[in-house]
């Protein structure tokens, strides 16, 4: 694929970031065709479409679709086997 028609996993930043409390470019994903593992800010992601169309940069299968309505929001994750994301520390209170 050429790289015209792509651009990288970070546009997945703000179609998610409605969804989800955390950022999730910066989550580990494995992919369900290749299981590379990597940065989802790392992905090929389509953006010529309706929605989002993020694919694996290892062996370019879809990881993940995202369509954003006026008032909703659809999300395909079957790609990715799972996501795995760093939390905030959080001291309990003395």
């Amino acid at each position: 694929m050429t790289n015209n028609v792509w651009v990288d996993g970070n546009e997945l930043a703000g179609a998610l970031g409605e969804i989800f409390a955390v950022d999730v470019t910066v989550a580990r994903g494995r992919c369900v065709a290749c299981g590379q593992e990597g940065m989802m800010g790392q992905a090929l992601v389509f953006d010529r479409a309706p929605g989002l169309v993020a694919r694996c940069a290892n062996c370019e299968s879809v990881l993940l679709r995202v369509v954003r309505g006026p008032d909703r929001a659809w999300l395909d994750l079957r790609g990715v086997v799972c996501l795995e994301f760093a939390l905030p520390d959080e001291t309990v209170p003395a």
